[in-house]
């Protein structure tokens, strides 16, 4: 092994290795249990980021361990055509040629949009092997391919002969910008200052008016009625009565509706069925018309009337100028609210009326969440996501399906050119000279709800992989996403496979910079987990994702924690090597574990069976960060630090028998090690595998460790816990008394009985080499100096004879210098503490602060006295 730890030198080649050596592939072996997650799909919009490293650093885990434990393992990949993201990408690059979609048509256009999806799959996979990802290409998916394309269809058709698709006019959530509907969840909330506009409408042949507010008034254009509501005295007498809407001079009735709030604002409202949801049900009960006054674009339309042509909030400028200047307009007033934006483009989204293809959400809802009261529920981790999860289901709202796109799953229905008959069907009409297929796509997430099991060849319910391998186990994704697809995923399963889509759902938070703020290239603070594996390999970036925060919370980016890991993963190579160097030729079959074995072959095989048995619970509850915890305490506390020094006593004595053993246990130990820690650090666990003494072709499809019952020593452990704590005693107080490991000392145990004697006398060795003795004595009663340093760990009592150790008159120079440093802290704290004007004035915090740092210094003045006295005298 090279003598100098590089992740680019052994990542290089090693994935290569794993997928030409076909280890990822599910083997279909009738003889294994089948465990299965699919990916969630990356859109081919651009490269990963942070986030998706963390989401498949963890599938990866799962997956690398189950396939060690002799599971079936199916880890599908693919990735997601994703609509409007992809079409806003393509037109972008378009547009710097020059061009746009119309130039090209619809057919060039999407042979682009294939060549972009080409393109950035490659850039995906790259990055998928840069990770280590084991993902089985074989089976390897896209949402817009053949397999996936016909499922859409089929679940399209079926949903519409069953009533629950419907195309109709309606208000939906308009993005002007990409010029497309949005479903609900597809529009992000932002907190905006803006304004509320007060007008008075002239309530026709009389003298009065009618007062409403707005704080859109560009659509007061397509006002058709002002409502009250049926009980409020103030317009009683109005109700009925017309007014003159300003400006566009039309005549609208004033309507009763339970709808309108008497308390807000004036009581009364305009009615725009065309721009508001709320007036669009409110014109239906009325049977009220619909005046749409903007075009797709966001501009005006021809029933704007001279303001036709102007963008929607040039339109706003010009109406409150000219609406001011008829005295219609009387106050304008300072408002923050909520207002609705794009999640694709970032535009400021239109409530927009429009015919559209809907789902028909409230029977789906009711079938999945009867789903979650069974015991083939869908199990959240953490548990408390089912309750964000059921909250949306219960609030159920229709999904509007159709976006004005050509990127996409083309709606399946064609209209007849001459009688305008629907057809509906997965295939096209015979006669399809005489129909016209509709021009819209459905929204990305229609495809990637079926993703559990279109991937695996449904609708054929005999497809072999549809068989074994769904439902899926894992589901591993953000809370962000929860409404989007998981919820989504879940409806569409139970209905057409009348199945869970997996059996857990783990949900992670999101990667935040170190000052917990969301990675965004506003902000510059994104991190490209490239750049990171280029740096410190992706055995680093990895453990850090997987170790660096609970199930369900979000997760702070460090650059110096990436280090860390790299610290540790450099220990990992160094004991390794180390290790390995001792080992020479030494082979599999010459490992032999039935030797005698010392305290600390006997301790660091029990702690061994421990760790396994911790990785293998917290692994299998998804808590990478314990299982982190115990390996790393493991890995870098007690095999580095204790079990492969005191094995150097054996490995360069003369006892051969003594030699094998310490090899053997070594080896052994070594080998299960780097098998535990291989789905967290695939790279370096391989490299280092492959040098030991081993049967098998790779680490990845090693059997996972087992607890062996037979290494199992609970006194070796209580044994090797004293023994530790006599250490770790002795090394303190030469820290306290400035005496470095090279002097020798003098050392006096007193055991608290014979038996405790008998053992610290068989471990004699590891007291004097680790100690560094000139002279140990171990008994139940020791002579004691007065002039001694002296510690207590269980069932024993540490002597050290200060002669020798230190240069008295220097040590007490040092120690008063010491104490009057103290002396002073405590005096300038108490002064501080006894100023009423501080205490009283100073922040609270701040007050406590100072209390602590009092206490403090207390303590040490008083142990530094102690020690003054006790050379004194």
């Amino acid at each position: 092994m090279p003598t100098k730890y590089n992740p680019q030198e052994i990542e290089e080649g090693r994935y290569k290795f794993w997928v030409d050596g076909k280890f990822f592939e599910a083997t279909g072996d009738e003889e294994k249990e089948p465990y299965t997650i699919v990916i969630p799909p990356p859109n081919v919009t651009g490269r990963l980021h942070l986030g998706h490293a963390w989401d498949t650093t963890m599938q990866d885990t799962i997956s690398r361990m189950k396939r060690m434990q002799g599971y079936d393992v199916l880890w599908l990949p693919g990735m997601d055509h994703a609509g409007i993201a992809t079409q806003a990408k393509v037109e972008g690059k378009l547009k710097e040629q020059g061009k746009n979609r119309y130039d090209l048509g619809r057919e060039k256009f999407l042979e682009t949009a294939w060549d972009w999806k080409e393109e950035y799959a490659d850039f995906i996979r790259s990055q998928w092997e840069k990770l280590g990802l084991g993902l089985d290409y074989s089976r390897e998916r896209f949402t817009l391919d053949d397999g996936l394309s016909n499922a859409v269809r089929e679940v399209f058709v079926k949903l519409y002969e069953k009533g629950l698709i419907y195309r109709g006019e309606y208000i939906i959530n308009w993005d002007p910008k990409t010029k497309t509907a949005l479903s609900d969840i597809e529009v992000i909330y932002e907190e905006v200052q803006g304004k509320f506009y007060h007008m008075r409408y002239p309530i026709l042949d009389s003298d009065e008016t009618i007062e409403i507010a707005t704080t859109r008034p560009e659509t007061m254009l397509g006002d058709t009625a002002v409502a009250v509501h049926p009980t409020d005295e103030r317009y009683k007498h109005f109700v009925g009565k017309k007014v003159k809407l300003p400006i566009v001079g039309r005549e609208i009735e004033i309507v009763a509706d339970d709808y309108v709030d008497m308390e807000l604002g004036s009581g009364a409202v305009k009615i725009t069925p065309a721009h508001d949801p709320n007036d669009f049900e409110i014109g239906n009960r009325h049977n009220l018309e619909r005046v749409l006054v903007m075009n797709e674009d966001g501009s005006m339309n021809q029933n704007a009337g001279k303001y036709e042509g102007l963008d929607r909030f040039e339109c706003r400028k010009q109406i409150v100028k000219d609406l001011q200047e008829q005295q219609v307009l009387f106050e304008i007033e300072e408002r923050t609210h909520q207002v609705g934006h794009s999640e694709r483009s970032g535009a400021v989204v239109e409530p927009y009326l429009s015919t559209q293809w809907f789902v028909n959400m409230q029977p789906l809802a009711d079938e999945a969440i009867e789903l979650q009261q069974g015991d083939d529920k869908v199990n959240f981790v953490p548990d408390r996501f089912e309750r964000t999860y059921l909250h949306w289901m219960e609030n159920i709202r229709d999904w509007c399906i159709s976006r004005q796109l050509w990127w996409g799953h083309r709606i399946p229905a064609w209209y007849h050119k001459e009688t305008n008959e629907l057809y509906v069907g997965k295939e096209a009409p015979s006669d399809i000279e005489n129909w016209s297929q509709d021009e819209d796509v459905l929204d990305t997430w229609f495809s990637s709800a079926l993703w559990p099991f279109s991937t695996m060849g449904w609708p054929d319910t005999d497809a072999k992989d549809f068989k074994r391998h769904f439902p899926t186990d894992v589901l591993v994704t953000g809370y962000d996403i929860i409404f989007f697809w998981v919820a989504r995923m879940i409806f569409q399963a139970k209905e057409f496979t009348g199945k869970r889509p997996f059996k857990d759902v783990l949900i992670h938070g999101l990667i935040r910079d170190a000052e917990g703020r969301k990675m965004s290239k506003s902000l510059g603070n994104g991190v490209d987990p490239m750049d990171v594996i280029e740096k410190y390999g992706a055995d680093s970036l990895r453990y850090f994702l997987l170790t660096g925060s609970t199930p369900g919370q979000d997760l702070r980016f460090h650059w110096e924690k990436i280090e860390a890991t790299w610290n540790f993963a450099n220990k990992v190579w160094n004991a390794s090597r180390f290790s390995l160097m001792n080992m020479q030729d030494f082979k599999y079959e010459d490992i032999d574990l039935s030797g005698e074995k010392s305290l600390a072959d006997k301790w660091i095989l029990t702690r061994l069976n421990e760790t396994i048995e911790q990785v293998t619970k917290n692994t299998n509850k998804y808590e990478f960060g314990e299982a982190g915890r115990h390996l790393y305490n493991f890995i870098w506390d007690e095999l580095c630090d204790w079990y492969i020094e005191m094995a150097k006593l054996p490995l360069y004595g003369e006892d051969e028998a003594k030699k094998k053993t310490t090899r053997s246990v070594l080896a052994y130990v070594l080998d299960q090690t780097m098998r535990m820690l291989h789905p967290y650090m695939p790279f370096i666990t391989e490299e280092i595998w492959q040098q030991l003494p081993h049967q098998g072709k790779s680490i990845t499809v090693a059997a996972w460790p087992k607890v062996q019952d037979e290494f199992h020593d609970e006194i070796a452990s209580k044994q090797m816990k004293r023994l530790v704590a006599i250490i770790k005693a002795v090394r303190n107080i030469r820290s306290e008394v400035d005496t470095p490991m090279s002097k020798q000392i003098s050392l006096l145990i007193q055991g608290e009985n014979e038996a405790i004697v008998d053992e610290l006398e068989i471990n004699r060795h590891y007291l004097e080499r680790f100690c560094n003795t000139s002279e140990l004595t171990i008994a139940v009663k020791v002579d004691a100096l007065d002039k001694a340093m002296s510690a207590v760990v269980t069932g024993a009592e540490l002597f050290l004879p200060l002669e020798g150790l230190i240069d008295f008159d220097k040590e007490i120079n040092r120690l008063e210098k010491e104490l009057d440093k103290w002396s002073k802290e405590v005096e300038r704290v108490q002064k501080k503490l006894a100023n009423d004007g501080f205490v009283k004035k100073a922040p609270q915090a701040v007050v406590d602060e100072e209390k602590q740092k009092e206490q403090d210094y207390l303590e040490k003045h008083a142990k530094v006295k102690a020690r003054l006295a006790e050379l004194k005298s």
